[in-house]
C-alpha cells in the first residue's frame, strides 16, 4: 500500500511539473489570498492605467494581506522603498517596479518574508531593441517569429501575448522598446503600420513602457514623397516634421527613433554629402517639440575609412562630430569595438566621446555565443564591460532582444536568464539580504529550493560564458565564425567577393611565426591609442596586456611563454580542451537534475547541451587542426 501511495504521488508530481513549458518565464503563480492595495494619495489621471496594473498584479500574485502605496515627490528618479506593508516610490511607474520587486522577493526568500529593500535604476532608459522585420522574420532571431509582426488571424491572442511580454519586461524594470529591425523597411512609417504600433503601444503603456521605431533614413525618398533624403533639404525636413506629428497624434508618449545610417548598405546622410550630425539633428528637431529622442547608432565601418582597422572606425567617424549633436540625440555604441564577440575589450568610443549623450548596446540574442543552442549566461560578460564603462555616464542601455513566438519565448530555456539579467542588472538594490541574479532566476523559473540544484546550476550558468570563450576563441582571438549565420568555426574563411573585414583570416592573421592582430601604435594599426590610460599603455605592451585580450592587440610568436610558463600554442590547446571539458561537465550536471525539473524543459535542455558539446568539439578540432597546419607549415 505504501508503494502504491508513493507511486501515485510521484506520478502526480510528474504531471504537475510537465505542465510548465516555459511560457510563464520567471513570473509568479497565483497567490493563495487577495492582497488589498491602498493608495495614500489620489491617483492622478495620467497614472491611472499604471496604478490599475499595479493593483491587479498585487491582487493576483501577492501573498501579503495589504499593501500601502505612497508616491513621494522628491525621491530619486525611478526609485522605490519597500518596508513592512508600505511601498514608497518616486512615481507610479516606480511603484509598479516596486510591486514586482515585492513579488520577486516573496518568491525567492525563505518563508516569503521581505526585509526592507531600497532600489533605484542605474540608467534612465533601459531598452530592448527588436530586430524584427515586417514580414514576421527576425534578424539574428532564434526563437520563432516576431510577436509584433506575426499577428495571425486572432487579434486578441496577438495582443494577449504582447501583454504577457509587457509584464515580463516591467517585472525586471525595462521601460523602452523599439519594435522593428535597425535594417528598417520604410513601410514602417505607412499609416497601416503606425496603426499597429498604436495598438502595441496601448498594451505596453500600462506597464510603463515607451515605444520606439527604427527608421530607414531614406524613407521619404523610398516612399516617393521626395526626390532626395538630404537632411538639409526643406521638403525632406517638412516630410519628417509632418510624419512625426502624425505619430504623436495617435501615440502621445512615443519615445522616438532608432537609426542605423550609412552603415552596411543602409542609406544615411553620407549618401548626400552630409554628416551623421546633420542627419541626426534633422530628426531631433522634428521630435523635440514632443519630447522625443533620436538614438543614433555608431556601428559604421567601410564607408568613409576604407582600409582602416575596422575596430577603429567608429571613433574616427564620430569623435570629430562630438559636441555637434543636438541635446535630444543619443549616440548608441556596441559594448565592444567589433561586433558582440564572446569576448572583446570595451569600445574606446566610450572614452573618446565627451560632449554627446551616450548609450551602450548589448546583445541578448546570442548571435556569436551559440545562438539559442548553447547555454551561455551573459551576465559575466556585461559585468566585465561595466567594470570599464561607468553606467552612470550613460543615458541608455539597450539590449538586442532574444524573444520570439516560441512557446518558451527564447528558444533555449536558459536563454530566458539573459533577458532577465539584462533588466535586473540595471538596478541597484540595497537590502540586508542580497541574492545573486542567476539564483533569483533559478528560484523563480524552476520553483525549487533544493541546495544541490541551485548551487550546481548557478555554477554552470556563471562559468558558461568563460567556457564559451575557451572553446570558441580564447586569448583574444575573434570573429572566426562561419560566414553569414555565425554558428560554428571557419578560421580559414576567405571570400574574395566579400569585404575583407567580413573574413575570419583578416582577424587572426596566423602565419608560421605566430598569430594575432597587431593593433599597437609601434608596429600595428594603432588602435591601442584610442583607449584612455592606463589601458592604452597596458594594451600597447605585449608583456603587460591582459592575456584574455592578448591576440586582439598583438601578433604573438607561437613559442612565446605566457604567465603559466607554457607556450602560446600550448595555451591555445589548453583553452580549447578546457572549454570542451566544461560543456561535458554541464551535460553531466544536467543529467542529475531530472528530479527537479519538468519533463519537457529537462529533455529540451538535455538535447541542447548535447548539441552544444558536439559544437564545442567541432570548434576545438577545426581550430587546433587549422592553426597547427599554419604553425607547422603542413
Amino acid at each position: 500500500m505504501k508503494f502504491i501511495v508513493l507511486s501515485f504521488l510521484a506520478c502526480l508530481f510528474a504531471v504537475t511539473v510537465r505542465a510548465d513549458n516555459g511560457y510563464r518565464l520567471w513570473l509568479a503563480g497565483k497567490a493563495h489570498n487577495i492582497c488589498r492595495v491602498t493608495f495614500v494619495k489620489p491617483v492622478e489621471p495620467a497614472c491611472k492605467m499604471v496604478a490599475k496594473t499595479l493593483a491587479d498584479e498585487i491582487h493576483a500574485y501577492c501573498n501579503s494581506e495589504k499593501l500601502v502605496v505612497n508616491i513621494k515627490e522628491g525621491s530619486p528618479a525611478g526609485s522605490f522603498f519597500i518596508h513592512g506593508d508600505t511601498l514608497e516610490a518616486a512615481d507610479m511607474t516606480a511603484a509598479l517596479y516596486g510591486a514586482y520587486a515585492l513579488l520577486r522577493r516573496q518568491a525567492v526568500l525563505p518563508g516569503g518574508v521581505v526585509p526592507q529593500l531600497k532600489s533605484r535604476p542605474l540608467v534612465a532608459m533601459r531598452m530592448l531593441n527588436h530586430w524584427d522585420n515586417l514580414d514576421g522574420s527576425i534578424e539574428r532571431g532564434y526563437a520563432g517569429r516576431s510577436i509584433f509582426w506575426s499577428t495571425g488571424k486572432d487579434k486578441n491572442a496577438w495582443l494577449g501575448r504582447i501583454k504577457d511580454y509587457a509584464r515580463a519586461n516591467a517585472s525586471v524594470g525595462i521601460n523602452c522598446v523599439s519594435l522593428n529591425n535597425v535594417n528598417a523597411s520604410p513601410d514602417i512609417l505607412k499609416t497601416e503600420y503606425i496603426d499597429s504600433v498604436r495598438m502595441i503601444a496601448d498594451v505596453l503603456r500600462p506597464y510603463g513602457i515607451k515605444v520606439f521605431l527604427s527608421i530607414n533614413f531614406a524613407s521619404p525618398m523610398a516612399l516617393k514623397a521626395t526626390p532626395t533624403a538630404d537632411p538639409l533639404d526643406k521638403k525632406v525636413i517638412g516630410w519628417w516634421t509632418g510624419k512625426v506629428k502624425d505619430i504623436y497624434r495617435v501615440i502621445p508618449d512615443f519615445g522616438g527613433f532608432l537609426v542605423k545610417a550609412s552603415s552596411e548598405g543602409q542609406p544615411g546622410p553620407n549618401d548626400f554629402g552630409r554628416s551623421h550630425a546633420d542627419g541626426a539633428n534633422m530628426l531631433a528637431a522634428a521630435l523635440k517639440p514632443f519630447g522625443g529622442v533620436v538614438i543614433w547608432r555608431s556601428f559604421v565601418y567601410g564607408a568613409n575609412h576604407k582600409g582602416e582597422d575596422r575596430v577603429m572606425q567608429a571613433v574616427s567617424e564620430f569623435k570629430p562630430l562630438d559636441g555637434k549633436f543636438a541635446g535630444n540625440v543619443i549616440l548608441q555604441s556596441k559594448n565592444g569595438p567589433l561586433d558582440f564577440q564572446p569576448r572583446e575589450p570595451y569600445a574606446p568610443i566610450f572614452d573618446q566621446i565627451k560632449s554627446t549623450r551616450q548609450a551602450a548596446e548589448l546583445q541578448i540574442t546570442q548571435e556569436y555565443t551559440g545562438q539559442a543552442r548553447h547555454l551561455v549566461y551573459l551576465e559575466p560578460m556585461w559585468k566585465e564591460f561595466f567594470s570599464y564603462v561607468n553606467v552612470n555616464n550613460l543615458d541608455c542601455v539597450a539590449g538586442v532582444a532574444n524573444t520570439g513566438n516560441d512557446e518558451n519565448w527564447c528558444g533555449h530555456d536558459f536563454s530566458q536568464a539573459n533577458w532577465y539579467c539584462f533588466g535586473r542588472m540595471l538596478w541597484q538594490d540595497s537590502s540586508a539580504v542580497r541574492i545573486p541574479i542567476a539564483e533569483e532566476w533559478l528560484l523563480q523559473t524552476f520553483n525549487t529550493r533544493d541546495a544541490y540544484f541551485l548551487t550546481e546550476m548557478e555554477r554552470v550558468m556563471n562559468s558558461s560564458r568563460e567556457a564559451c570563450v575557451d572553446y570558441m576563441m580564447p586569448l583574444g582571438l575573434h570573429h572566426i565564425f562561419k560566414f553569414d549565420h555565425h554558428y560554428g568555426p571557419e578560421p580559414d574563411g576567405y571570400k574574395k567577393d566579400y569585404p575583407l573585414e567580413w573574413c575570419p583570416v583578416y582577424y587572426h592573421k596566423a602565419d608560421k611565426q605566430g598569430i594575432g592582430f597587431d593593433r599597437t601604435v609601434k608596429s600595428g594599426s594603432g588602435a591601442t591609442a584610442q583607449y584612455r590610460e592606463p589601458f592604452c599603455r597596458l594594451y600597447e605592451d605585449e608583456g603587460l596586456c591582459p592575456e584574455k585580450y592578448l591576440l586582439w592587440f598583438h601578433h604573438v610568436s607561437w613559442n612565446s611563454k605566457l604567465s603559466n610558463g607554457k607556450t602560446l600554442w600550448q595555451n591555445i590547446v589548453l583553452h580549447y580542451d578546457r572549454g570542451v571539458a566544461a560543456v561535458a561537465d554541464y551535460k553531466y550536471v544536467w543529467s542529475t537534475m531530472r528530479q527537479y525539473v519538468d519533463s519537457e524543459r529537462w529533455q529540451r535542455t538535455a538535447a541542447l547541451l548535447e548539441e552544444q558539446y558536439q559544437n564545442a568539439c567541432e570548434w576545438k578540432q577545426t581550430c587546433i587542426n587549422y592553426f597547427n597546419s599554419i604553425r607547422t607549415g603542413r
